[in-house]
């Protein structure tokens, strides 16, 4: 019978030997590290060991988990500076990955009194909103919606925006520009249509944004406003994406 003692041991040499192949890149960045099987199997230890093992790392923020798809190698390198205004899909690229993104939904709607309120309307104006999921090497990262003044930009619905860019369409075609954003970050847990279309459980820890933003847009009489030119929530998967401040003295 193995001892309780004999357990720590062989689960700290997987530990180490997984951390190991890590550091040395053996097991590069982003990269799918062996399944269970080959790991139980190379190491010849039990299927509890290898898990603990795993979720250790995974815990320490060397690995990640995709459902259904396997672990993989988590990167040290913070992606996303909080003060940055950049796009999704640019924080993606910067990460060294490639950014791909799925529209769920694009319609215009009635803004209801919170909404209204968010984007400086009377409460029933048209209102575009945007639902994306952006993915990272084809693995789901964020679900963002997004809502938008029809006034500021009429006939957003005619874009394709899993093609376009939404603030290259805002700055080149509506002649906007943005300038400032306030934004709130809490922690949240994914539930319903969240959970589904990042393919997560249930539960599951995200960091949650909501955002206003602000930009100058073209007036009818040949002028420029400042104003909201959108309000957006974005869901972050806090097991593949990271966040820092960059503070000085």
């Amino acid at each position: 019978m193995v001892s309780s003692i004999e357990k720590v041991l062989k689960y700290s040499a997987v530990k180490r030997a997984l951390s190991q192949k890590i550091a040395s890149e053996e097991y590069p960045v982003n990269s799918l590290i062996p399944s269970e099987r080959e790991l139980i199997e190379a190491y010849r230890v039990s299927r509890i060991t290898v898990r603990k093992a795993i979720d250790d790392l995974v815990a320490d923020g060397y690995l990640y988990r995709i459902q259904g798809k396997g672990t993989y190698v988590k990167s040290d390198e913070a992606p996303h500076d909080l003060f940055s205004l950049t796009s999704c899909t640019e924080e993606i690229e910067r990460m060294g990955m490639v950014a791909a993104r799925r529209v769920i939904r694009a319609e215009v709607i009635a803004a209801d009194h919170r909404l209204a309120a968010k984007l400086q309307l009377d409460q029933g104006s048209p209102v575009f909103v945007l639902e994306r999921v952006y993915y990272a090497n084809g693995n789901p990262i964020n679900y963002t919606t997004t809502h938008l003044p029809v006034d500021a930009f009429p006939g957003l619905e005619k874009h394709d925006f899993t093609v376009e860019s939404l603030y290259s369409v805002l700055e080149n075609e509506y002649g906007a520009s943005i300038k400032d954003a306030r934004r709130m970050l809490e922690a949240g847990l994914a539930a319903g249509a969240v959970a589904k279309q990042l393919e997560v459980p249930k539960g599951s820890p995200l960091i949650l944004f909501k955002c206003e933003t602000h930009g100058e847009v073209p007036t009818p009489g040949g002028g420029r406003a400042l104003r909201v030119v959108e309000a957006f929530t974005c869901w972050y998967r806090t097991d593949v994406h990271k966040f820092y401040i960059n503070q000085v003295r």
